[in-house]
């Protein structure tokens, strides 16, 4: 059953990461390993429509699935689609075999479900919860500066872009990055970058408070690398500023990136003046499944290891049907911390945004799961499952401090007095809990 502990104790064994051949696709049967590791090619191949999916796969996938996938971009999605290969080659079946099996196969794929999401994956009662919001963590009104987030006392987010190599169908950010969608219309980034980042800068100088900078987007893959190192070593130059964070889920979408001579020469130059000043810096990675951590993302983290960079650590995100059990959760740090050299960091609960409910796991869930990974891996590599509760921020899910699971309506205690409310997703609570959602009743 999802979300419950395994029947008997997980049961370790040491498996090698795996590469999937993706040779075997049509589409990229005369693809060379050369070409496989270029990051351009890549990038200039990743998926973006139904056609370009057809391109790769052949015949392999039914015409119901391009119907489910049609279907979801017109009423659900609040994400464009943009897979690298290196992801889709994760989400295709090892073997390939008639189209009936592929199909089930595919869809069936944990990475697919978040990162190609069809119709079918939507609850068809439920699709949005009736409190989800747009920018449900509400960083854009905590902007000191545009796209700089001054959200806790002693830590900013810089949103340096709003685009990624690929996108996440539970994007928390999905109100500003990426493109338009039927469904959502974007908020846009005004300034142009290089007056953007002056004023994350100026902030920062005249806000000696913050010491850690998360230096995000979108994804910091995405910002050249020039302009990027330029940034960063500025950002060494401010006294106060002694942890920096570059968040990019490319490590896992796109390792060659991370792995071109440029960009790994450039990490090491940012990182010999981290280490000369005494900043810490590491890089925050977004990986949800097993089946995503290969040996090319592995030889990319430890490239940024040899760097320089003190840490590489994992934030994923907690999801139905991709992660949500104890073996699910245990296989992906086990690969990360031990075969990646990827510290398993956070998982979140995933955020309020709309059409996001068949993603979403209540919080009693999440508390059994924490407590069933308990004492498998080292204690600085078990990961904290979080809430990230709207004006307040991450909270261990065993903070609650009040709960009422019938409704599926928790409080955390923001202080002095306050209680700020987060949610469980509708279709799991019992049936007082969701006619109760059914006649309005939730809402303020």
């Amino acid at each position: 059953m999802n979300g419950e502990a395994s029947p008997g104790p997980y049961a370790y064994a040491r498996r090698p990461l795996v590469e999937p051949d993706w040779r075997r696709l049509p589409g990229w049967s005369g693809i060379g390993d050369d070409r496989w590791r270029d990051a351009q090619w890549q990038r200039a191949h990743c998926v973006k429509n139904a056609a370009q999916l057809r391109a790769v796969v052949g015949d392999l996938l039914r015409e119901s699935f391009y119907a489910d996938l049609a279907a979801d971009a017109e009423r659900f999605a609040t994400m464009s689609t943009l897979l690298t290969p290196q992801l889709l080659n994760v989400m295709a079946p090892d073997a390939v075999d008639d189209p009936v099996s592929f199909t089930e196969a595919f869809l069936a794929n944990p990475v697919r479900r978040y990162m190609l999401p069809v119709a079918s994956d939507r609850h068809p009662e439920w699709p949005s919860h009736p409190l989800a919001q747009r920018d449900s963590l509400h960083e854009a009104e905590m902007w000191a500066v545009e796209g700089l987030t001054h959200r806790y006392p002693t830590k900013v987010l810089a949103e340096l872009l709003s685009t990624c190599p690929q996108y996440c169908g539970h994007c928390t950010r999905m109100d500003l990055v990426g493109t338009s969608t039927p469904q959502v219309v974007k908020a846009k980034l005004a300034l142009r970058p290089v007056d953007r980042q002056e004023l994350m800068l100026d902030y920062l100088k005249r806000t000696p408070g913050v010491r850690d900078v998360v230096v995000s987007g979108g994804d910091v893959a995405n910002v050249p690398w020039p302009r990027l190192e330029a940034f960063l070593l500025r950002l060494l130059e401010l006294e106060s500023v002694r942890d920096i964070r570059l968040a990019t889920k490319a490590l896992v979408g796109l390792p060659q990136h991370w792995l071109q001579g440029d960009v790994v020469e450039g990490v090491g130059r940012v990182a010999a003046v981290a280490r000369a000043r005494g900043v810490n810096l590491a890089v925050h990675t977004h990986a949800n499944h097993v089946r995503s951590v290969t040996p090319l993302v592995a030889e990319a983290a430890r490239a940024l290891l040899d760097a320089g960079v003190r840490d590489v650590r994992n934030q994923g995100v907690l999801l139905r049907g991709v992660n949500d059990t104890q073996a699910d959760l245990l296989d992906l740090c086990f690969a990360l911390q031990g075969e990646a050299g990827v510290l398993p960091y956070y998982f979140y609960l995933c955020d309020m945004i709309p059409n996001a409910e068949h993603w979403r796991t209540p919080l009693h869930q999440a508390r059994r799961l924490q407590e069933s990974i308990m004492g498998y891996l080292p204690g600085y590599a078990t990961p904290r499952i979080v809430c990230d509760v709207p004006y307040l921020g991450k909270r261990w899910v065993h903070q609650v401090a009040e709960y009422d699971r019938e409704r599926g309506v928790s409080h955390w205690d923001g202080g002095e007095g306050r209680r700020l409310p987060f949610y469980d997703p509708i279709d799991t609570l019992p049936e007082p809990g969701r006619l109760w959602w059914a006649r309005g009743e939730g809402r303020p």
